[in-house]
């Protein structure tokens, strides 16, 4: 069997977050756990994210990417203590790559008043846009994921056997980032690049928006050592888990390795919101884990080379 047979699996949530019959929940628990198990990834739908929601939020990257480069380098996130706001196609270069990622981003996170210290939390930056044309869908689209990230976690850790109410131990004031994504076409890159290259996730729960109909993304399959591609979908999610849930479940979660080809000839957009939690947690599955990492020294070990972190955020995090 080769990769191209295979497909991820795709799960019904609605019985998990509307169930109609005594075991709907327990049968969606169930799947998501042997989905995790087998591959780190599944798709969802019956996610209780509005199609409108998912449109408008498209729309929203299409008006902001599509500013002149000068406009956007004005909220570069390099310049910025939190990381939010834009990058820049070929800001993000990891280890190993022989080229930076081709891809354009734009970062917002949780909506506080000023800047905490090290950086965490603090305010978003937005273009000058209308509020319609950008911020008021962006906000209203990262609410509804903000909630469906939750109810993933709540999903795994029941598939491992705990109360969702464990999630107070590690998620008071959780770090939920959400990274827009606009990838060139293939002609407009370099042989060998990647809109992203081959990574893990570092942290919690990934809940991916694909623009329909504008594939790209590959999952490594370990058990045949092939990549996977996946579709994109209109109204159909992609959830993966990342490095600290493999980690916290004492492997029975994978985190699977995935990269980004846009292998078409128009731009791609996507939109990743991503579910960790808070800053100072550690391993609340497994009080004796000998590692003791919390989410933010997880956070600068990925991040600190790749994106430059700010010193301040550096020194908290050794």
């Amino acid at each position: 069997m080769t990769a191209d047979d295979k497909v991820l699996p795709i799960i019904d949530l609605s019985g998990y977050i509307n169930p109609r019959f005594p075991d709907d929940k327990e049968q969606v628990i169930a799947r998501v756990r042997d989905a995790c198990r087998q591959y780190g990834f599944f798709q969802i739908k019956g996610h209780g994210v509005p199609l409108r929601a998912q449109q408008g939020l498209i729309q929203s990257l299409d008006n902001f990417f599509n500013l002149p480069k000068q406009e956007k380098l004005k909220l570069s996130f390099l310049k910025n203590p939190c990381r939010r706001g834009y990058e820049a196609s070929g800001d993000s270069l990891r280890e190993g790559d022989a080229f930076p990622d081709s891809k354009e981003a734009f970062y917002i996170g949780r909506e506080d008043p000023v800047v905490e210290p090290p950086g965490f939390y603090g305010p978003n930056v937005w273009p000058d846009l209308p509020e319609e044309e950008f911020r008021g869908p962006v906000w209203e689209y990262y609410q509804k994921t903000k909630e469906l990230g939750r109810t993933i976690w709540e999903i795994l850790l029941q598939g491992l056997g705990y109360s969702p109410a464990l999630m107070e131990k590690f998620a008071q004031r959780p770090l939920i980032p959400m990274k827009m994504i606009r990838y060139p076409p293939l002609s407009a890159t370099q042989p060998g690049q990647f809109g992203v290259g081959a990574h893990n996730d570092f942290g919690g729960v990934t809940v991916l928006l694909q623009q329909p109909g504008k594939e790209g993304l590959e999952v490594w399959y370990e058990e045949k050592e092939e990549w996977l591609p996946v579709p994109a979908v209109e109204d159909v999610y992609v959830i993966n888990c990342g490095d600290m849930i493999q980690n916290w479940s004492g492997g029975k979660y994978k985190s699977a390795k995935h990269r980004v080809i846009n292998k078409g000839d128009a731009e791609r957009l996507s939109c990743a919101t991503f579910w960790h939690g808070d800053p100072g947690a550690t391993n609340p599955l497994n009080l004796n884990d000998l590692s003791k990492d919390t989410v933010a020294q997880l956070l600068f070990k990925r991040f600190s080379k790749q994106f430059s972190l700010p010193k301040e955020m550096c020194a908290v995090t050794q």
